[in-house]
């Protein structure tokens, strides 16, 4: 039985886990939830009761939350991996991925805010704004002279955090004031997987009533 997939284009935890597939090469069944209801609809729901993407099915077996999800397809499907093998680099892409999920994504969201006409504490914009430029200046420095952050190889920190960093300009950071960073994400969007999966304008300005409706309920 086929994998399915389920996700919606504009989200980024649902995006990092369709270049994963993409990547490896997994044959999946991509299943669109329009986030503007059918994520309550009681057969969704059934599936996760969290009542939001990504979700993947394989044989029977569900898992939510992307960096699970990410884990399960490294650990089923080994081949190609995404997982380097020396200590170090292995470190090197989970302080990627957490540093990525609970501190740069949370101020993204507090800066998404005022962009689909939602009210924000000035405060916590401005924490937001410190945050980001903080988290942007460490990549800068830890991936260095390389190609990637684990090295030459392609792994979990360029899915993880380069699904997110390249649409930091929407929140008016200019990744030209982090060069490596942004010969980086030049790279990345060289790739088939983030070609494919890459939002439109069109798509993006579609979704912004969902995306308030969805800032209201959660944040």
């Amino acid at each position: 039985m086929m994998l399915k997939f389920y996700y919606n284009p504009i989200s980024v935890n649902a995006r990092r886990v369709w270049v994963a597939l993409l990547e490896k090469q997994i044959p999946f069944e991509p299943l669109l939830l329009n986030l503007n209801g059918d994520q309550f609809q009681e057969e969704f729901t059934a599936i996760n009761p969290l009542q939001r993407v990504p979700v993947i099915v394989d044989n029977g077996l569900r898992v939510i939350e992307s960096l699970a999800i990410l884990d399960y397809l490294e650990t089923k499907y080994p081949t190609p991996s995404l997982i380097p093998s020396e200590p170090g680099a292995i470190a090197t892409v989970r302080m990627v991925e957490m540093i990525t999920i609970s501190e740069l994504q949370p101020a993204t969201v507090i800066l998404t805010r005022p962009l689909v006409e939602l009210d924000t504490d000035a405060k916590k914009l401005v924490s937001a704004q410190e945050a980001v430029a903080k988290i942007l200046q460490f990549y800068e420095t830890l991936l260095g002279e390389q190609i990637y952050f684990a090295g030459k190889d392609f792994t979990l920190a360029e899915v993880v955090a380069g699904t997110l960093i390249p649409s930091l300009p929407l929140f008016g950071f200019s990744l030209d004031d982090y060069p490596r960073l942004l010969a980086w994400a030049e790279r990345l969007e060289e790739r088939e997987s983030w070609q494919q999966t890459t939002p439109d304008f069109a798509s993006i300005a579609a979704a912004i009533p969902n995306i308030k409706a969805i800032l209201e309920r959660r944040f």
